[in-house]
């Protein structure tokens, strides 16, 4: 993409509305704009990056055998009603009347729903398990919203929703999704690590949540070293092995938020304990028979016995994600993105726009580029290289081409990598093998 063909507004300065790192960021880089208090639109360097997440999120969930579903935004409260849910919920809840003076609601989770889906089409435990997880826009009435998409009033969620016949089974299912959401996260470049948690309004008696460390954080928390040390991609575990042990190593291992940790009775030594901060990106949950029996989603057991399903609900923050990703990964300069999620893989810059010889040699790199299947924003504008490279550390892409006529005489390209601004000069026929090679063995 061309960067005079592209919508990029950003900012020079910081909004005075913006209060932490990610959200001054992401409206100084052109990601997004306010609409309303919590509101947002996305913008198409923003959206680039959350379509990115999205498709990470997906292609783990179909991995583990989840089966993607599409739900409407307005529910009907008569579910809610059901469960027991509609005037507990709170205020948070947006609830409208439709012209017919029906009681609805912008749906702000989707378990009722689901079960009442579920319970219409599924009757006998021959056709358990499922999983069914939707990617898509929520509302909760925040209110303060604060903090950008951190903490909006309407933000992009994936949700999946297990049945299974019994608790066993159910505990199953709660370690696939267990080992999705850590390989989720590891696929993004982030180190997530699990914590147990407060079931909150859901319920139930099993629940983690999975945390990234930033320094910016919303809480303190405090965690073995192994959670850091190991690489998640590099374990040879799959969806159709038995995982208990797996769960069991992984939630063996200290980790606790500063809510519950005390330093007196910590089992970890101190020279093993990492002590950060984070932020939440992901939530599981078992409830049981919570929303089953209201709802009436019974099946014939092996004796023909009507019982309820045993279900559990996982959570993923995808808008938050992005957020989170900048907290966690950004300088003074501004954002620096994983290169799994990267709006762009590089960025080319000219450095004498104009001029007929780095105009040519430009056009050439781009259409080079672009062949071997790299995603590249080429900045084509009249602008001054001090602003052009402003720019660029600002929307934070791994790696910027600088192109010039110096280097040009010299039949070298200067490159600079985002995250440790290390410069290389690199010769104009080996860029292409230049890249590949970097971007092999950062995925090794």
């Amino acid at each position: 993409m061309r960067r005079s063909q592209f919508f990029l507004p950003t900012l020079k300065e910081n909004p005075a509305e913006a209060q932490i790192v990610s959200h001054r960021l992401m409206l100084r880089a052109g990601m997004m704009r306010q609409t309303s208090a919590g509101i947002y639109a996305w913008l198409p360097l923003g959206h680039k990056v959350l379509k990115k997440i999205e498709q990470i999120v997906r292609d783990e969930q179909d991995a583990s055998g989840a089966q993607e579903v599409l739900m409407p935004t307005i529910q009907s409260a008569d579910l809610w009603r059901q469960s027991g849910r509609y005037d507990d919920y709170g205020k948070e809840m947006l609830r409208i009347t439709d012209r017919h003076d029906r009681d609805m609601l912008f749906g702000p989770t989707n378990e009722e729903m689901i079960t009442d889906i579920f319970q219409s089409a599924i009757k006998s435990y021959k056709e358990l398990p499922k999983n069914l997880y939707h990617i898509q826009w929520k509302f909760r009435d925040e209110v303060r919203p604060r903090f950008g998409v951190m903490r909006g009033r309407e933000f992009l969620m994936k949700d999946a929703y297990s049945f299974d016949l019994d608790k066993d089974r159910a505990i199953r299912a709660y370690h696939k999704m267990f080992l999705a959401y850590l390989r989720t996260f590891a696929k993004m470049g982030l180190k997530a690590i699990p914590m147990r948690a407060d079931t909150g309004p859901i319920g139930g008696d099993l629940s983690h949540e999975f945390i990234i460390l930033a320094e910016t954080g919303e809480s303190e928390v405090f965690c073995h070293k192994d959670f850091i040390e190991t690489e998640m991609l590099s374990q040879s575990v799959g969806y159709d092995d038995d995982l208990s042990d797996f769960f069991d190593t992984w939630t063996s291992k200290y980790a606790a938020t500063d809510e519950i940790h005390d330093a007196d009775s910590c089992p970890v030594p101190a020279d093993e304990l990492i002590t950060a901060r984070g932020i939440e990106v992901g939530h599981i949950f078992y409830f049981g028979t919570k929303y089953s029996e209201p709802m009436g989603a019974y099946v014939a057991n092996e004796a023909g016995e009507q019982v309820p399903v045993h279900m559990g609900s996982y959570g993923i923050g995808v808008s938050r994600l992005v957020g989170g990703i900048i907290e966690a990964s950004h300088d003074e300069n501004g954002i620096i993105w994983p290169e799994a999620v990267a709006p762009f893989d590089l960025g080319l810059i000219n450095l004498k726009t104009g001029d007929a010889d780095t105009d040519a040699a430009c056009e050439a790199l781009y259409a080079e580029l672009a062949a071997a299947g790299y995603d590249v924003l080429y900045d084509d504008r009249s602008e001054r290289a001090g602003a052009k490279f402003a720019d660029m550390d600002l929307i934070g892409l791994p790696w910027q081409i600088i192109v010039g006529p110096r280097g040009l005489q010299e039949g070298k390209l200067e490159v600079k990598r985002r995250k440790d601004g290390e410069r290389f000069d690199v010769p104009r026929d080996n860029i292409v093998e230049f890249l590949t090679s970097n971007r092999q063995q950062a995925a090794a």
